[in-house]
């Protein structure tokens, strides 16, 4: 349970910067220019899922409220979607999953099968040479580690990136945006299988309408009185946003306030890893497929019952917005680390005590996070064949865990080594 609790509120305080980013001026908060509104929470389960839908949410949004910020402005903040989210920090989790990340693996796994991971990424997208640095000179970037495993099982090979939906510009350097090993795994990889595929992109604002936005005040009515208040009172300062948030149904409701509440973490949407990824993999002209469709996830919201979609905006409201903002710096800080298992355990940690009902939130869990990770991996095990292998890119909370995509390949006979 606290697993999924852990990787549902992180991927949900993403992208859901549409509504809000419309208020960011009557707040008198100031983004950085590029910068996504919504702060930056990753999503385990969202990914593409906010890349995409909730562009159009934005369009939907602002054609039926935000008056006040220009459409174009709003349709473009959510175009390449958002990032990560999580609960209260907890002390000393971030440096130990820097020291997991940097000890040398232990003799058992020394004396696995080998990995087959390149080291040296081809010509084709080898990133140009660059002069080198001297003691007065500017000393080159080195790009974030990232969660990076190789799933190997037999002559079969699946490498398994896990993305964060907004970034920094020093996440990934002009001259490198990526490890060696990562760019060498692109390269020789013929397929690129994100949570959604670009065609989804293509996604009708008008089914976000029908099923987030309501053509009256609904919230209110939808959600317990005390429930309502307290979102009233997060609200206060923003008449604009308390207005357009009435209008919307629980579930959608919760990801916007989170966003309103994450506006100054200053990562920026172009700096997601789905983005950069496609920027470096068309020059291989390599395939680029998704993992599940638009309708599969927007089932995984819109099917929530009324106690679930309570329970998620219950949850959202539990930490300050100075909390959410510090949230996001402590999981881009573990997502540059790269290790999957300590971001999990660290979420793990923190969200446990987020849960209002642990039967009701462990439900949600299980309809939107691991439904999810099953479905990926089974789609994953589809596209596989021998000597072609499949580089996946999903959230990061997607990967780590008991019930993480990771254990999941293990469990079909997959020995997944940190790549």
């Amino acid at each position: 349970m606290p697993d999924g609790v852990a990787a549902r509120r992180l991927a949900r305080r993403l992208c859901e910067g549409g509504g809000i980013a419309a208020f960011v001026r009557r707040r008198g908060a100031r983004a950085p220019v590029g910068a996504a509104p919504c702060g930056a929470f990753a999503g385990s389960f969202f990914s593409e899922f906010f890349r995409t839908f909730f562009c159009a949410v934005v369009d939907a949004l602002a054609r039926a409220f935000c008056s006040v910020v220009l459409h174009a402005s709003l349709s473009a903040f959510l175009r390449v979607g958002c990032a990560l989210s999580v609960g209260a920090a907890v002390p000393g989790i971030a440096d130990a999953a820097g020291a997991a990340a940097n000890t040398p693996a232990p003799a058992a796994q020394a004396a696995r099968p080998a990995v087959n991971v390149p080291t040296t990424p081809p010509p084709s997208i080898a990133p140009p040479p660059v002069p080198g640095t001297t003691a007065s000179g500017p000393v080159r970037q080195q790009p974030a580690r990232m969660p990076f495993y190789v799933a190997t099982r037999g002559n079969i090979t699946i490498y398994v990136l896990g993305t964060l939906h907004v970034g920094d510009p020093a996440d990934y350097p002009a001259a490198q945006p990526f490890r060696a090993p990562i760019l060498a795994a692109l390269a020789a990889s013929p397929t690129l299988a994100l949570e959604l595929s670009p065609d989804e992109l293509l996604v009708s604002q008008d089914d976000v309408s029908k099923y987030g936005v309501c053509k009256h005040d609904c919230l209110p009515g939808l959600l317990p009185e005390p429930l309502w208040h307290k979102l009233a009172l997060r609200l206060r300062g923003n008449p604009a946003a308390l207005d357009a948030i009435k209008k919307m149904r629980p579930w959608l409701a919760s990801l916007v306030v989170e966003t309103y509440d994450s506006l100054s973490a200053g990562l920026q949407t172009e700096y997601g890893t789905e983005a950069q990824l496609q920027n470096v993999y068309l020059k291989t002209r390599g395939k680029i497929v998704g993992l599940e469709t638009l309708a599969q996830q927007m089932r995984s919201f819109t099917g929530l019952s009324a106690a679930q979609q309570r329970e998620m905006l219950a949850q959202d409201l539990v930490q300050t917005p100075a909390q959410n903002v510090q949230d996001v710096r402590t999981l881009h800080r573990l997502w540059q680390v790269g290790d999957a298992d300590a971001i999990a355990a660290w979420q793990a940690a923190k969200s446990e005590k987020l849960a209002r009902d642990p039967r009701i939130s462990d439900s949600i869990d299980n309809r939107i996070v691991y439904e999810r990770n099953r479905r990926f991996v089974a789609k994953m095990l589809q596209l596989a064949a021998p000597n072609k292998p499949l580089f996946v890119a999903i959230g990061a909370l997607h990967l780590g865990g008991p019930k993480g995509v990771l254990q999941l390949l293990r469990q079909h006979g997959f020995v997944v080594e940190a790549g």
